[in-house]
């Protein structure tokens, strides 16, 4: 696995025997004191030990945490069964401690491109920072200003606003007073927020200026019970094409109302641990969205099983937050720091790093400010990340390149057999790992798989674990997360202290429990954290989700994995992505782009097959600069376009994929054997991924329909 993942070099084969051997005798001098004094021989002890064990031994038995064996945890705090408890407690326990920071803004600028383009730049001060206490109070506040504008508990409000204090503040005081809160991703398209919006009756909207004067205008009108917008950052310019009958206000002025208000009928409205706490919308690969309605008992449960994956979590801690809140992922990562005392920095995708799109060149990204100890992260962003530092290494100068080369591959086989590297940790990787603050600790990652390649790489250059995650928003985004000892690739880990999960046979697809050596079938999911189903989706919930004889909570999350010896867990295959050709062979979608998905030549890539024809054809985004390059090499000229509509371009890109595929070893009929380059880049706005990246098949098929006939050979020549 290791040697596929090495990169390669080109150095003097004789200077390489001498490196190798200087190599050896570093890591045999280095090797005694090493064992003596670091705590990585613990590290490598329990990296061997079996993590996760079925509780009994017939085959399709649920697989248990070895540390929750014979009961589930559901309860983070004694007492603290709802969201309210658990931050009042948290707030009595660290009071003055800094809790939520954001950055303020000295100067915006508009920044003319050659192409005639104009990018907002933004520089950006120091954090300034609220308290537990100053948190709580300004949630206490909100909880009762709204309560004022009408809100009853237990009926729905909606929060459609990017990731920042705001969003966590109002969401505590929902949590407080119990409403249910009803998220929506602030990507999600028009025709996607009207339905949840008139789904839940919503009367009130928590929102931001920006997003009030784009997404919400245009759609304002075909939400009919809307009365009350809140805007977070302050007053909008008012505008008159607004209804009548819909107020807008601003956060600050709900916290006044709330303040004023008189506390003596508050008391009634507390939360029981079933309520529900959160309406959370997800962006459906397929159709409109569905709200998962999540109970308080549901994140708790969720949460707690998470921060038992993060050893010494707490106040030294820093978090960085800048994925989107109404994803179960950052949602359940912030409650777990909120909980543990640890505070969170907000960022976003445009002003994270120095070289962010919005960050003015030559000040800071959020990064560099806040010196994060933890982040979250999608693979969509890791791979960005790991695809910008190879593309620096293929510029250096030729020594500086396999200095780094062999530092790499060096610290690649000291990782697989459980050892560090300090030396080229400070000496090599220290500039790559100050593009994230220099100071991570932990890089979570979940959302969807990552490849081992790119995972290998974190671990190597930003010198830390990656955990990778495995939840649903059905399972409140608990499932599995891998030990941060833990170095192996490609897997997600073993499961929560908070569920158990077992394998269902799939015959359709060849999936047993019994199949040797791992066995495999549909992940099922168990536990407290599962959630309580679809809102006003009856028979959906009925189709994803059973209850067994003990009364316990399964969700069928249409995933297959096998588990392993140590009771790790690694998805394998989806049952939405099987396709059978014509000849009868599956072809699993996800497989064929996960194998080509990480070559510098591919942005993305959407495999396709139809059971009508015999061959597996794709869609594929390619890197500019690659691409550029190669058709520079074969001597083809034109613009961006053209190059992309070329036939013999095509072919060449196939050439690499190809014999990518072969590495991969995928079957034969499972390589592409014709593909479409697309110019445009896929992204949320264009509707043919979701937020978190994931390919809309649905979508993807309709846009590219005169390209799969044409390739299909259908009357299109």
């Amino acid at each position: 696995q290791a040697a596929k993942m090495k990169l390669k070099h080109n150095i003097n084969p004789v200077l390489l025997q001498f490196i190798n051997f200087i190599i050896l005798l570093y890591s045999f001098v280095t090797y005694i004191p090493w064992y003596i004094f670091s705590g990585s021989r613990q590290a490598i002890e329990k990296a061997k030990q079996v993590k996760a064990r079925p509780v009994n031994n017939k085959p399709g038995g649920s697989y248990r945490s070895v540390n929750s064996l014979h009961c589930l945890a559901s309860v983070l705090y004694p007492g603290c069964d709802t969201l309210d408890k658990v931050f009042k407690y948290a707030k009595t326990k660290f009071k003055d401690r800094k809790l939520l920071g954001t950055r303020e803004i000295l100067k915006e600028e508009d920044e003319i491109q050659p192409s005639g383009k104009v990018f907002k730049k933004v520089i950006l001060g120091k954090y300034t920072w609220l308290t537990y206490e100053d948190v709580y109070i300004k949630a206490v506040n909100f909880g009762n200003g709204l309560a004022v504008l009408g809100q009853q508990p237990k009926t729905n409000i909606a929060i459609f606003c990017e990731t920042r204090a705001e969003w966590m503040i109002a969401a505590q005081a929902c949590f407080m007073c119990n409403y249910q809160l009803v998220t929506l991703y602030a990507t999600l398209g028009g025709p996607a927020i009207v339905h949840g919006l008139n789904e839940t009756e919503v009367t009130t909207i928590i929102t931001s200026k920006e997003l009030m004067q784009t997404k919400l205008k245009e759609i304002v009108s075909q939400v009919p019970l809307l009365r009350h917008i809140i805007t977070v950052d302050g007053k909008p310019t008012t505008w008159s094409e607004f209804p009548k009958g819909v107020i807008v206000h601003t956060m600050a002025s709900v916290q006044a109302m709330g303040a004023k208000a008189d506390p003596g009928s508050k008391q009634q409205a507390r939360p029981v641990p079933s309520d529900i706490a959160v309406i959370m919308y997800t962006s459906g690969s397929t159709g409109v969205p569905k709200g998962v309605m999540i109970s308080h008992c549901n994140i708790i449960a969720g949460i707690t099983g998470m921060a038992e994956r993060i050893p010494n979590l707490g106040e030294k801690d820093i978090y960085i937050g800048y994925l989107p809140l109404a994803h179960v992922l950052e949602l359940s990562a912030e409650l777990v720091c909120l909980s543990h005392g640890c505070p969170i920095g907000y960022s976003s995708p445009q002003t994270l790093a120095d070289q962010s799109s919005k960050i003015k060149k030559g000040s800071k990204g959020d990064v560099t400010t806040l010196k994060p100890t933890l982040m979250a992260a999608v693979p969509e962003i890791m791979d960005r990340i790991y695809k910008n530092v190879m593309n620096k290494v293929n510029e250096m100068t030729s020594f500086q390149r396999n200095l780094f080369i062999l530092a790499y591959n060096y610290k690649m086989e000291q990782i697989s057999k459980g050892y560090t590297t300090p030396l080229c940790d400070s000496l090599i990787f220290r500039k790559v790992r100050m593009l994230l603050g220099g100071k991570i600790r932990i890089l979570l990652c979940g959302g969807a798989p990552l490849s081992a390649a790119t995972q290998r790489f974190m671990n190597i250059c930003f010198c830390c674990p990656v955990g990778q995650g495995y939840g649903l928003t059905e399972s409140a985004g608990a499932g599995t997360i891998t030990e941060v000892w833990d170095y192996t690739t490609g897997r997600v880990g073993a499961p929560l202290v908070c569920c158990e999960i077992k394998l269902l046979n799939w015959e359709e697809g060849g999936y047993y429990n019994t199949d040797k050596p791992y066995p495999r079938g549909e992940i099922l999911i168990g536990g407290q954290n599962v959630t309580v189903g679809y809102y006003k989706n009856e028979a959906r919930t009925k189709k994803d989700f059973t209850v067994d004889e003990n009364g316990q909570r399964w969700l069928h999350t249409g995933d297959i994995g096998e588990f392993h010896q140590d009771g790790c867990l690694k998805i394998i295959d989806r049952k939405k992505d099987l396709v059978k050709l014509q000849a009868g062979e599956y072809v699993s979608l996800g497989k064929v782009e996960a194998a080509l998905k990480n070559l510098p030549l591919v942005d993305n890539i959407c495999a396709y097959a139809s059971s009508f024809h015999s061959y597996v054809i794709g869609f594929v985004v390619p890197n500019q600069k690659e691409l550029a390059e190669l058709a520079r090499k074969k001597g083809f000229k034109g613009t961006w376009e053209e190059i992309c509509n070329s036939p013999e371009m095509e072919k060449e890109v196939l050439k690499v994929l190809a014999e990518a595929a072969m590495t991969a070893n995928l079957e034969k009929f499972e390589i592409p054997v014709k593909i479409r380059l697309s110019p445009d880049p896929w992204t949320p706005e264009t509707g043919l991924v979701t937020d978190a990246f994931k390919l809309k098949r649905k979508e993807l098929t309709a846009y590219y329909q005169t390209d799969i006939d044409r390739m299909y050979g259908k009357n299109v020549k």
